[in-house]
């Protein structure tokens, strides 16, 4: 079966991404800060409308990612591509994580944000994080596997949410769709046309962008309070900058590699990355990122691939905060990890970072994970910085979708499926499309 890729439907032609929403959300953001911190008894009563923005997009999430990744494939004409695609990508994110966890490593080894903290082990508070660190325990690889397949087909959309099952039951249906040829052509239309729905919803939604974005931070500066920035601000500091080091250093690279500049890249889904940073979820801006990326120039079968999967494989910036955190916390109790155990927590990272996709807490259940195999470390040292989770997980969800972006682009370009003219029309003309 061999369908023309009809473009997933623009967000900004039916009122959603538009230039102006980026300033309606940057305000929002700026003016639920301030009331965070001037009325903090009233900010934290804005939860309930910033969960109820993410939990809109969720919604949509499973079947806009069914229909795009069901579209790509059956409509491929080759199913062998789409093998390759995923071959690739998932080489890419290993490789690319692996610098992740790796720099995070080398700057908490040269900075040493918990020197000095002399944490006293006594005063540790292990009911704090017991939540997570039970969740971690649970979390064994044959557990993991087999979570990835559903009890169900309808179980991956209105079960526990894990993205992994409705990629894989995506690909299956795409798979066998493929397969049929002309007498699929009626349920491949079906879906076609039901992605466009999807997307419309989608547009209807990102209209409360603002809202949910300018909840989401006054509640967050109300709960946790600046103050409660101050005695690990060294911590987050030198994570903001490590993130700042992997994303212009390593995929400023890996992008001009292959023909591109990051910054403008980064100006040209500057809407997205706020939205993110707003809601610390990098899943709050997956829609019109996909459709961003196809707009770029990029081809639906591989972003319909490599985005959802990017989601739960290709966490670059959980991956610089497992290694940093886990020796934040080890130079906080003065305890000296070695070069081999350090070692050992890299590639430990590089498991528990998969492992723990489309759990809640997911950063922190990961880091649970990992600081287990740390000699003498008390996995209640996570209280360390339980209060400063928040304030960090949105530097996580920023570095995650420039990532998953990149990697898009990059494997758009290994495969010859990137429109370099269109790609550089876009990008070189975002002073006019702002105007």
């Amino acid at each position: 079966m061999t369908h023309k890729n009809t473009p997933i439907p623009e967000l900004s032609k039916a009122g959603g991404i538009k230039p102006h929403l980026y300033f309606q959300v940057l305000i929002s953001i700026i003016l639920g800060g301030i009331l965070g911190y001037l009325d903090a008894q009233h900010a934290v009563l804005l939860k309930p409308v910033s969960d109820g923005f993410i939990s809109l997009i969720k919604m949509l999430i499973a079947p806009i990612v069914f229909c795009t990744i069901v579209l790509g494939i059956a409509g491929a004409g080759n199913i062998k591509k789409a093998g390759r695609v995923g071959v690739k990508a998932l080489l890419y994110f290993e490789v690319v994580s692996t610098f992740a966890l790796a720099i995070g490593l080398l700057v908490a080894n040269v900075i040493k944000p918990g020197k000095g903290f002399n944490a006293d082990p006594a005063s540790l508070d292990a009911q704090a994080v017991s939540g997570y660190v039970k969740q971690a325990s649970q979390q064994t690889v044959p557990d993991f596997l087999l979570h990835i397949i559903p009890k169900t087909f309808t179980d991956a959309f209105t079960g526990s949410g894990d993205l992994l099952q409705v990629i894989l039951v995506s690909v299956l249906f795409g798979y066998a769709l493929q397969q049929m040829g002309n007498a699929g052509q009626s349920v491949y239309k079906f879906i076609e046309e039901s992605s466009h729905i999807f997307f419309a919803m989608m547009n209807v939604i990102m209209k409360l962008a603002p809202l949910g974005a300018g909840s989401a931070m006054a509640f967050t500066i109300g709960k946790y309070g600046v103050e409660a920035l101050k005695p690990l601000a060294e911590l987050m500091a030198s994570f903001y900058l490590t993130c700042g080091i992997f994303v212009i250093g390593i995929l400023g690279s890996i992008a001009a590699l292959s023909g591109f500049n990051i910054f403008k890249l980064l100006r040209y889904i500057k809407e997205e990355l706020l939205i993110v940073l707003g809601t610390s979820s990098s899943e709050s801006a997956m829609a019109p990122l996909m459709n961003k990326l196809e707009k770029l120039g990029c081809s639906r079968s591989v972003v319909g691939l490599v985005v959802p999967s990017g989601y739960s494989f290709n966490l670059d910036g959980t991956n610089i905060y497992l290694t940093m955190a886990a020796l934040f916390i080890a130079q906080a109790l003065n305890i000296d990890l070695t070069l081999k155990e350090q070692l050992t927590l890299l590639l430990v990272g590089m498991l528990t970072s998969k492992g723990a996709s489309g759990v809640t807490g997911a950063g922190f259940v990961t880091l649970a994970a990992t600081l287990a195999v740390a000699p003498g470390v008390p996995i209640a040292a996570l209280s360390l910085i339980l209060g400063i989770d928040r304030f960090m997980s949105e530097a996580r969800a920023i570095c995650n979708i420039i990532g998953n972006a990149v990697a898009s682009i990059v494997v758009s370009h290994s495969e010859n499926e990137l429109n370099r003219s269109k790609m550089h029309s876009e990008l070189n003309n975002q002073d006019k499309k702002t105007t």
